[in-house]
């Protein structure tokens, strides 16, 4: 045994109570303290989270006050829509060259499918000459107030993938959707609605709930999805028998030991509660009120091609409009149906039919009501089709096109874009971008830039480590900022 382990044995607890440097006493000092200190920030915190969604600055002056997300769920045709190819008519019926296909992933189609051109006659609108298809004749009307971006792209090639990556930045759901992210930047002008509001039409979402999720962020930060018709939120109206009166003690009671256990602990998840307990009691005269068109002019239902009492995405536009005068933040409207793995000529004609002339109506609404300068409207898919046919016989599909997410286009207006141009350009088959590419991580930034934010800064810390929208990605696209 050394002499070390020796002098070891010989020391008591009497020892270390007399000669320890820290002593016992200025231990205990340090716990009192510790504890103390956490009590004031556990009282911080609960300060700052009971009103989780007050209105915060951004980081530099904002363009956009707000956003309209028209997304069109299972991908239109850049092709046949917005991205004119003369080259795919002379082709038409042959395959493309391997050189151009090779490597490349293809979802339900051979590298060597025939090629089939454009579908729908182009003409050039506007004082931008900007070429639209014949199949958007509302947007063909307003051309000079929209900025055409023909050189989207992402790495997802299925819809569930490619729609969570464009709403979150990561393809797997559990990340916050855009619109969460802009809430928890900007917090919430008014206290009688939702800061962000989900509304869906066509035939479904492929991506699910996830793509409103708040994901990591607290709770506070969900979309809140609005039903068609009836009830905007189910449980909006009170029982039989359940007053006004009644309900307000009632909330003021369960609010009263929910603010204690808040205290106690500071869980934001408790501050989300009290703020959603609250948002539900004013809805309950908010919501009726917006979605009750019946004030609406004659003029403005005919400009959107809107029944009041049919649930469609024309009366969804109108009430995003609607929703954005009361201060809502960010209105997400998703139209499922343009997975046109067959007879692409009749769905889109279908599908153009359901949304042109309701998203041409909401940009020249929030137009003429002074709205759109801060306001930004974004149109667009998950990806985009490919030059070659789809045709499957033993699945019935004929005259389709596949998913294709190398190149596709997107329009925006409004909100600091920069109207009546074009950004972008793909090869002569429309088939890859050869000019001036757009990341979905890009359009995540430059939208996030246009509502006042640095993408690199809005952040939340979780599991150790930051994280944000655009992962380690993203660029401002400035040449479409006016």
């Amino acid at each position: 045994m050394t002499p070390f382990q020796n002098r070891c044995l010989d020391i008591t607890r009497r020892h270390f109570l007399r000669d320890c440097g820290v002593g016992v006493g200025k231990m205990a000092l340090a716990g009192l303290l510790a504890d103390q200190l956490g009590a004031q920030a556990r009282a911080a915190t609960t300060t700052a989270a009971v009103n989780p969604m007050d209105p915060r600055p951004p980081h530099h002056p904002a363009k956009a006050k707000a956003v309209i997300h028209l997304f069109m769920a299972g991908a239109p045709s850049h092709l046949d829509l917005f991205d004119p190819k003369p080259e795919l008519t002379k082709m038409d019926g042959k395959p493309l060259p391997p050189s151009v296909t090779e490597g490349q992933r293809l979802a339900f189609i051979r590298a060597d499918a025939a090629v089939m051109g454009p579908q729908f006659q182009f003409a050039r609108h506007g004082q931008s000459g900007m070429e639209i298809s014949e199949a958007l004749p509302y947007l063909s009307k307003i051309t000079d107030d929209i900025c055409l971006i023909r050189s989207c792209y992402t790495e997802q090639f299925n819809h569930a993938p490619a729609q969570t990556f464009f709403q979150t930045g990561f393809a797997v759901p559990g990340r916050p959707s855009i619109g969460s992210w802009a809430t928890y930047g900007l917090g919430c002008v008014t206290s009688d609605l939702p800061a962000f509001v989900v509304l869906s039409t066509g035939s479904g979402i492929s991506g699910g709930s996830g793509l409103w999720s708040s994901g990591f962020l607290p709770t506070t930060f969900t979309g809140v999805r609005f039903r068609n018709q009836g009830d905007a939120i189910l449980n909006v109206s009170n029982p039989a028998g359940i007053d006004a009166a009644l309900q307000r003690d009632t909330l003021d009671l369960v609010g009263t030991l929910n603010r204690k256990r808040l205290d106690a602990t500071g869980d934001p998840e408790i501050a989300t509660r009290l703020a959603n307990y609250e948002m539900a009691f004013r809805m309950q005269t908010s919501a009726p009120e917006l979605m009750d068109l019946r004030g609406e002019s004659k003029e403005t239902l005919d400009l959107y091609g809107c029944d009041p009492a049919v649930p469609s995405f024309a009366r969804a536009c109108l009430l995003a409009r609607r929703m954005i005068e009361r201060g809502v933040r960010f209105v997400n409207i998703f139209h499922e149906g343009w997975d046109a793995h067959s007879d692409v000529v009749g769905n889109h004609r279908q599908m153009c039919k359901a949304t042109d002339q309701a998203s041409a109506a909401l940009v020249t609404d929030l137009k003429r009501r002074g709205l759109l300068d801060e306001t930004l409207v974004v149109w667009g898919g998950e990806f985009g089709r490919t030059p070659m046919v789809e045709s499957n016989a033993a699945l019935g599909r004929a005259r389709g096109r596949d998913h294709h997410p190398k190149a596709y286009s997107m329009w925006m207006a409004g909100g600091g874009m920069k109207p009546g141009t074009i950004h972008g350009v793909t090869d002569d088959l429309g088939y890859n971008v050869v000019k001036d590419p757009v990341h979905v991580h890009d359009i995540q930034a430059t939208l996030l830039h246009l509502l006042g934010f640095d993408h690199e800064l809005l952040t939340y810390r979780t599991q150790g480590r930051d994280f944000r929208l655009t992962d380690i990605h993203g660029r401002v696209v400035k040449e479409v900022l006016a």
